[in-house]
C-alpha cells in the first residue's frame, strides 16, 4: 500500500507546480486532484492542460493517485430534478475523460443524499438509476467510479451500500471507502470486510467519538490495527490517502504516521 494525499486539505487554486514537490518532500507517494470551476483541472481542459498534469507528475515523482469532482455545480442524481441529474451525468462524463487523459483509475463520485424533500427510498432508487446508466461509460473507459459515504443520510450501512452496489452490478461502480466517515456510528473495520470485493480507495481520518471532532491520526476512535488488518485481509494494495487538514508541517506529521499505521 501507498501513501497518497488529496487536493480536498489543500485547496482549489492552480497551485499543482507547488503543492506536488511539497507532497513528495512530506512523504507522500501520491496526490488525489480536483475537477474544479478553475484551476489547474477545470472542466473543459484541454490535452495542453493533461500534458502539463502529467509533467508535474513526471517531474515531481508524484503519481496522480485518484480524481475528485469538486466544481461548484456538479448535479445530483437523488433530486428528482432531470437538469440536476444531467448535470451529474454530463460532469461525470467529463471527470472520466479527464481520467483517461491523466491515467488515473478511479473518481470519487457522491449520486446524492436524503433531504426533508427526498424520502430515503426515492433518493436510493434514483441514485440507482444513474448509476446504471453511468456504469457503461465507466467500463467503456476503464475507470472506476467510488461512492463514498459523506454524512448525507444516504448508505448508512455497509450492508446497504453492499446491496446498492451489487444491485448497480458493475466492476467499474464501487465503494471509496473513508475511515473517518463512520466512527460515529460504526466500525470502519466492518465496512472494508463488507464491502471489500468493490473497494476501490481509501481515504484516511480519524475522528474522536466524544466531543464529536476530528484529529490527527492516531489521536481518535479509529482502531488502526483492526483497519489494517481487514485491508489486508481482503487483498488491498493500493493508495491510503489523507484527507488530514493542516499545513505542511502537519501533512508531513500526517505521512509520518501514515507509515507507523502501515506497520501495524
Amino acid at each position: 500500500m501507498k501513501k497518497g494525499l488529496t487536493q480536498i486539505v489543500l485547496g482549489r487554486e492552480r497551485k499543482l507546480a507547488e503543492w506536488m514537490p511539497q507532497a513528495k518532500a512530506a512523504g507522500y507517494e501520491g496526490l488525489e486532484i480536483l475537477l474544479t470551476d478553475e484551476g489547474d483541472l477545470p472542466l473543459g481542459s484541454t490535452e495542453s492542460d493533461y500534458q502539463r498534469l502529467r509533467d508535474l507528475s513526471a517531474q515531481s515523482g508524484v503519481e496522480l493517485a485518484g480524481l475528485c469532482i469538486g466544481v461548484s455545480d456538479r448535479g445530483s442524481l437523488t433530486t428528482g430534478r432531470p437538469a440536476d441529474a444531467e448535470r451529474f451525468q454530463e460532469v461525470t462524463v467529463q471527470a472520466l475523460e479527464a481520467s483517461v487523459a491523466l491515467g488515473i483509475d478511479t473518481i470519487l463520485v457522491i449520486p446524492g443524499g436524503v433531504t426533508e424533500e427526498v424520502p430515503y427510498e426515492r433518493a436510493y432508487e434514483r441514485a440507482l438509476a444513474g448509476m446504471k446508466e453511468l456504469a457503461p461509460e465507466a467500463e467503456r473507459r476503464g475507470v472506476n467510479l467510488a461512492i463514498e459515504y459523506v454524512w448525507n443520510k444516504l448508505f448508512l450501512s455497509p450492508l446497504e451500500m453492499r446491496r446498492f452496489l451489487d444491485e448497480v452490478g458493475s466492476e467499474y461502480v464501487g465503494f471509496y471507502m473513508d475511515t473517518g466517515n463512520m466512527v460515529i456510528f460504526g466500525y470502519p473495520e466492518q465496512w472494508i470486510r463488507l464491502c471489500g470485493p468493490y473497494l476501490k480507495k481509501v481515504h484516511f481520518k480519524d475522528f474522536r467519538r466524544r466531543g464529536y471532532q476530528w484529529t490527527p491520526l492516531l489521536e481518535g476512535d479509529v482502531n488502526w490495527p483492526a483497519v489494517m488488518a481487514a485491508l489486508r485481509e481482503i487483498g488491498y494494495d493500493d493508495y491510503l490517502i489523507s484527507e488530514v487538514s493542516g499545513d505542511w508541517a502537519a501533512h508531513t506529521r500526517t505521512a509520518q504516521a501514515m507509515e507507523k499505521i502501515l506497520q501495524m
